[in-house]
């Protein structure tokens, strides 16, 4: 096991001293690379960012697969990085384990629940690191720290070995500094010689825009500009019918009913504590039935279909992926709800569709990175990551 890392930033887990030495040769060797407190690591206790869950815990049987198949290719993994509790979060605050400090916008939150992974990375504590995306936890970190992020197709990489919040939801991502980086990790865990590519249309969302504010709309209008020039095709659309808030309600309420199965049994025998706002989100969830899943279900298979007549082979939506820069730390509770519903509002087609969508941090404002998105068809992950580093040369 290696000495402790210096850790200046708060990112990692500081009970934990899980460290796996990388294969001496391979696509990344001499890399270095941090993990989700929520991916196993043989021999050592997933604790998912809550005391008690980790006490209920025994030490992982097995290394996760997607953190194996990364040391097999030469990276070491360092640590175990600090999530949201139980991944019910999305601004990055840790009520037991500390909030990680964000080395891009100091006294402002990473972002979460990758909010560690996304801290160590920008830090340059380690080249790259794995995140997991439900409603927003990797595109979110990755916009507020100036982070190449990527939330992957819904079931293109295992979940296994990863704890999970809401398995129709949940999917793997990770963070670089650089979009070559970027695509290096990719070819590794798609198991696939990414190439440099091109989408043939982008549209850029009109209604997503008007979630953001009128600062972030403004900055991001020259790299709009840039990757249309490059793409040829660029239309203007309005995608949701009756507004993006429907579908945000929509995605909070499947997510949120089925975070709250994952843990119910575990709630009902330990009694566990929560930060008021997780608790309060999983009390609220508890009350979702299933005739409210029921009509949930009927309008997500209707946004799926009325997309899919808009997302075609080949085409890219274009939206900022947060509203806004990273907010202050510590703001109170009330402030921070509306800053989370704003961003879930803009974060949610990626879930409701399964697609995925990466951030690309192209523009500041205030010296304050703020990202852009591209969402593509289900499947064309290799389009969004080969076109991001078609873009960075």
């Amino acid at each position: 096991m290696a000495a402790r890392l210096d850790d200046p930033y708060g990112a990692f887990c500081k009970d934990s001293d899980a460290y796996l030495e990388g294969a001496s040769e391979g696509p990344l060797a001499g890399l270095t690379f941090a993990a989700k407190d929520i991916f196993d690591i043989a021999g050592h206790v997933t604790g998912g960012g809550n005391p008690d869950w980790k006490a209920a815990q025994p030490p992982a049987a097995k290394t996760a697969p997607h953190v194996a198949r990364l040391v097999e290719a030469g990276a070491t993994m360092v640590g175990k990085t600090i999530t949201d509790e139980i991944t019910r979060g999305i601004l990055g605050e840790n009520a037991h384990y500390g909030t990680p400090i964000n080395p891009r916008a100091l006294g402002r939150v990473a972002g979460g629940s990758s909010s560690g992974s996304a801290s160590a990375v920008a830090g340059g504590l380690v080249d790259f690191a794995l995140g997991s995306d439900t409603g927003g936890s990797v595109r979110v970190p990755a916009s507020f720290c100036g982070l190449y992020g990527m939330r992957t197709t819904h079931g293109r990489l295992s979940l296994d070995g990863m704890l999970p919040q809401a398995e129709s939801y949940d999917t793997v991502g990770w963070f670089a500094r650089d979009a070559a980086l970027f695509g290096r990790v990719a070819d590794v865990m798609f198991g696939t010689d990414l190439m440099d590519k091109t989408p043939t249309r982008m549209i850029v969302a009109e209604d997503a825009f008007e979630v953001a504010d009128e600062a972030v709309v403004e900055v991001l209008q020259k790299p709009i500009e840039t990757v249309g020039n490059r793409i040829g095709t660029v239309e203007t659309d309005r995608l949701s019918p009756n507004g993006f808030d429907e579908w945000r309600q929509v995605q909070q309420m499947l997510q949120s009913r089925e975070a709250w199965e994952t843990v119910r049994d575990w709630v009902d025998r330990c009694n566990p504590r929560f930060a008021y706002d997780v608790a309060m989100r999983l009390a609220g969830a508890a009350e979702i039935t299933d005739e409210i899943v029921s009509a949930m279900c009927a309008q997500r298979d209707a946004v799926r279909a009325h997309m899919a007549e808009i997302l075609t082979p080949g085409t890219v939506i274009c939206l900022p992926t947060t509203p806004f820069p990273a907010p202050e730390a510590g703001l109170p509770q009330s402030q921070m709800w509306e800053r989370r519903q704003r961003i879930i509002t803009l974060t949610c087609l990626g879930g409701m569709l399964g697609a995925p969508q990466i951030n690309l941090p192209l523009a500041e404002l205030n010296g304050l990175p703020v990202g852009l998105s591209f969402l593509g068809l289900p499947g064309s992950d290799e389009l969004l990551a080969g076109f991001a580093r078609a873009l960075s040369r």
